[in-house]
């Protein structure tokens, strides 16, 4: 049976990410012992902008403690769902990935957290999904993992040993950057320029030509192969076009200097 904490019922709509489909992305932690661990998977998950966290049986903890530890977040705290079951708590989804550092004998699919994320958000389209972390001393056991759709283990080097709020946020921070939506808009550079038209590179192209033959750079050269190069290397760069007309500026500056005139 489920219990909430507060009236503060979990609705995708009470939170900023609400047009994200990290909100319909679950934490669920089933067993959880230390109330700091708690406290810590909540940070991580304001942090990456999933609001929905849900306890199978947890350990007796204090609400206040739990923002104490993470700072500014109430509305997550106050949202937290409790339930008696695993089978309750992940009732509503429609599909569910379990965390484990251990292989296990069954056939299962196996996935890496990035390759999870991207399971998760697609499926997210559909209807809740859910992450799945055990115990911090025994994590999983069978009997959940053949619960799940997908088993996600973390790579690590032989010693895998990772505290559970660090395997959330990891999970949590490849779910950040699988949604658009999720990831913080960047503002543009203050006077912001369109990419550069063909036409402006092959100007460019023409007057660094001009440039090298007014300077005798190719001298002994080819200056075919050259050119060549120096088109490849332009194209990677992909300079926009108020950076390609700078380069093409400097390119006929130099041109109608000609050689350097030694010192």
């Amino acid at each position: 049976m489920e219990t909430v904490t507060t009236p503060l019922a979990f609705s995708a709509s009470r939170f900023p990410m609400a047009e994200s489909r990290l909100a319909r992305i679950s934490v669920v932690l089933y067993e959880p012992q230390d109330p700091v661990n708690i406290a810590a998977v909540v940070r991580a998950m304001k942090n990456m902008g999933v609001h929905a966290l849900r306890l199978v049986n947890p350990v007796e903890y204090d609400s206040t403690r739990i923002e104490g530890v993470a700072h500014g977040t109430r509305d997550l705290v106050g949202a937290i769902r409790h339930f008696s079951t695993l089978d309750e708590a992940l009732a509503d989804c429609v599909r569910i990935a379990g965390f484990t550092a251990r292989r296990r004998a069954a056939k299962r699919q196996m996935l890496e957290p990035r390759a999870a994320a991207q399971d998760l958000i697609h499926h997210a389209d559909h209807g809740m999904t859910a992450l799945l972390f055990g115990r911090e001393d025994k994590g999983l056991p069978n009997a959940a993992l053949d619960r799940v759709h997908v088993v996600v283990t973390i790579p690590t080097t032989e010693h895998a040993s990772l505290n559970l709020a660090q395997a959330v946020l990891i999970a949590l921070y490849e779910l950040h950057m699988a949604a658009p939506a999720a990831s913080r808009t960047l503002a543009p550079p203050r006077k912001d320029a369109p990419p550069a038209t063909a036409g402006q590179y092959e100007r460019l192209f023409a007057a660094a030509e001009e440039m090298l033959f007014a300077i005798d750079f190719f001298k002994t050269r080819y200056p075919e192969h050259i050119l060549r190069t120096l088109r490849s290397l332009t194209s990677r760069a992909a300079p926009d076009a108020r950076e390609i007309e700078l380069l093409r500026a400097i390119a006929l500056e130099a041109a109608r200097r000609g050689p350097a005139v030694s010192r």
